[in-house]
């Protein structure tokens, strides 16, 4: 294989980060941790979307200018992959003077597929979008997702030939050239695409919302935000001349949420035609997070933070349970009480348990050195398939075979009865089978859980025992005021 480059979505930075986002960076991670443990040249980007008048309004809001208020905002951002332990390469935003200076020129280079025309329509800037007359009447006039009306608005627009490409993106997803997955979204976009594609409105006058990359060779327009945040993942690169567009676009993997498919499987690729640069491999399409069965929302007061999770139970924790617990081609539930059976049941009992008793035993039967550990060799086509294909829900129960298979084996060979018998070769061989099967199930960790992974390792991949100082996932009791 080649290099890989992956890229998440890139959030717009106008509300706190919340746990749909952090898992995504965090099944994205493991894509790039994955390909790195492999020694594949890996490049793995994120970032934040920083223009628009949704921007604007906010700031205006919190009583700071659009570019203090993204500084504050963008910072989150970055520190919630810090928070979640993700090993990204790039952080683009896209005020960033290189991408404003790229999107221009991808403007240009895009120019004899865009013209002005007068444009009336609906418009929400909750959504920074524009909404047919059918949709608003059913909703009647009011946008849900944000609660305010929409505006009738006529303004003149550039607009991008979109409906020129409708066949041709068709053809790139039907045949896979595209990969979009689920094949549940696959049916989604092709329903789209079959129906065609009208042109779109990608400016905005100047007038109107301010806070945006001009449009080049016309200062009474800036660039529509949808429009010009899809160039991140080329502008980070340095596209057109720079080595790592060279070398690393196409992206193998492009991971979004589900209400961004028509952006990134229709808009994107067809900007890339007319860009003669080829599409991305694979669009990758999670679900959302409910919590308690219902959509996170600040009316509602249910949106959780990742920090809430992390600061009580630790990055890795939180990765298990958002790749786990969270199916990897649909919608899943939040619950604390589901976090913390996963967390009881599973990584203590299970995973911490198998580790604290290999490592008991091995101090008290053989004084702390393990000698040599042989091949465990179990057959992991199954989980290399499914983090491939991006099910990391069954990726990690393939480890968890492992790990309930571990411990059973440890009930089955009665270490203790071994060493009252005083069978010190029999006893040598079972507990370094034990270890064995903790070091591949570590190695199988590293791009889920790669503190625990390097925990495991660290105690046990010399030969010698250097026992852990705590457990690895230390019980807490269930927050009953949050059940």
């Amino acid at each position: 294989m080649g290099n890989f480059y992956i890229t998440t979505s890139i959030p717009y930075v106008n509300s706190e980060p919340h746990i749909g986002f952090g898992m995504e960076l965090v099944l994205a991670d493991v894509l790039a941790r994955y390909m790195r443990q492999r020694k594949v040249p890996t490049l793995f980007s994120t970032g934040a979307d920083e223009h628009g008048g949704k921007i604007a309004e906010k700031a205006l809001e919190m009583k700071k200018s659009p570019q203090e208020f993204v500084d504050e905002m963008s910072q989150k951002f970055q520190q919630l992959n810090k928070l979640l332990n993700i090993s990204s390469d790039r952080f683009i935003r896209t005020t960033d003077g290189n991408h404003e200076k790229r999107a221009q020129l991808i403007w240009k280079n895009l120019s004899s597929h865009i013209y002005k025309s007068k444009y009336s329509g609906w418009y929400c800037t909750g959504d920074e979008a524009f909404f047919p007359e059918n949709v608003v009447k059913a909703n009647k006039g009011v946008c849900p997702a944000h609660n305010r009306p929409y505006e009738q608005i006529e303004e003149e627009n550039y607009f991008f030939k979109l409906s020129e490409f409708s066949s041709q993106v068709k053809k790139l997803v039907e045949t896979d050239e595209l990969k979009v997955i689920p094949e549940t979204r696959k049916h989604e976009i092709m329903s789209i695409l079959s129906g065609g594609l009208e042109d779109i409105s990608v400016s905005r006058p100047k007038d109107k919302i301010g806070w945006g990359i001009p449009v080049p060779g016309d200062d009474s327009q800036v660039m529509y935000v949808w429009f010009e945040a899809l160039m991140n993942y080329i502008t980070v690169l340095g596209y057109p001349e720079h080595s790592d567009f060279k070398q690393f676009w196409p992206a193998n993997v492009q991971v979004i949420g589900k209400d961004i498919l028509r952006f990134h499987t229709a808009i994107w690729p067809a900007m890339l035609i007319a860009l003669n640069v080829s599409p991305p491999k694979t669009i990758y399409v999670h679900g959302f997070v409910n919590i308690d069965g219902q959509k996170m929302s600040k009316t509602i007061g249910n949106v959780t933070h990742p920090k809430d999770i992390v600061d009580k139970y630790g990055s890795d924790a939180f990765r298990y349970f958002f790749t786990r617990h969270i199916p990897g081609n649909g919608d899943g539930d939040f619950t604390w009480a589901r976090f913390e059976a996963a967390y009881n049941d599973e990584l203590a009992d299970q995973l911490g348990n198998a580790v604290s008793r290999t490592a008991a035993m091995i101090t008290n039967y053989q004084n702390g050195l393990i000698g040599e550990i042989p091949d465990a060799k179990h057959d992991v086509d199954a989980y290399s398939q499914a983090i491939e294909a991006c099910r990391f829900d069954r990726a990690l129960e393939e480890v968890w075979d492992q790990v309930k298979g571990l411990n059973q084996y440890i009930d089955e060979a009665k270490p203790w009865e071994i060493a009252k018998a005083k069978d010190e070769a029999h006893l040598s061989e079972v507990l370094a089978y034990q270890v064995a099967s903790l070091l591949e199930i570590s190695s199988l960790l590293v791009p889920f859980m790669p503190e625990t992974a390097q925990k495991i390792y660290n105690a046990f991949g010399s030969g010698v025992l250097k026992p852990l100082k705590t457990s690895l996932f230390p019980k807490n009791k269930p927050e009953l005021a949050k059940l």
